[in-house]
């Protein structure tokens, strides 16, 4: 009896250590993850539309057909981005992720408050060197901290009708995630 309930024992933790071994590897050695396939199409630090997804494919995983969307590739590593979206009349949110498929921010219309999310993407040590300003508060500038210098951010507008897409798609269109010193296009 003692032998298998040890035997068991051996299997539930031997089972348990390949459980977690593999979940904690597996998203280091895919190689046709999302950041992978859009690296081929999609510029670094340009917002990029994507296309409607199909039911034979889709650029991205789980996309759904009644959103409009939209990918930063960023990098990090010559300095900060600003990412600036004008909200639809639906609905709009913007994900952060990592390299690795790991999501660590997100904000949405309602939570942004204004009829433009915008917000300043730099790592920790990016974060740490800027000079403090006593004019501009924590209210003023939204900073998101990436634990990565790479990752992807979706960008998604609602058309809660098919006849309303192009409204959405001219939201995500409208969309900028440039390096934080480069000079602002004239319009």
């Amino acid at each position: 009896m003692i032998r298998w309930l040890l035997l068991a024992l051996g299997g539930a933790l031997l089972g348990g250590i390949v459980h977690l071994a593999t979940i904690i590897i597996l998203p280091h050695t895919a190689t046709q993850d999302a950041y992978a396939r859009l690296a081929r199409s999609v510029p670094v630090n340009t917002v990029a539309p994507l296309p409607e997804p199909t039911a034979e494919s889709a650029p991205m995983p789980f996309m759904d057909p009644a959103f409009a969307s939209a990918v930063c590739r960023y990098d990090l590593s010559q300095g900060p981005l600003k990412l600036s979206v004008p909200v639809s009349l639906a609905y709009t949110s913007v994900s952060f992720y990592t390299r690795y498929d790991v999501a660590y921010y997100a904000i949405n219309d309602r939570a942004a408050g204004r009829r433009v999310i915008e917000l300043d993407l730099m790592t920790v040590e990016q974060h740490n060197q800027m000079p403090e300003d006593e004019e501009i508060t924590a209210a003023d500038r939204l900073i998101v901290e990436s634990p990565t210098l790479t990752g992807l951010i979706a960008i998604r507008a609602l058309a809660p009708e098919p006849g309303l897409m192009p409204m959405a798609q001219s939201a995500i269109a409208n969309a900028r995630c440039v390096r934080a010193d480069e000079p602002k296009p004239s319009r």
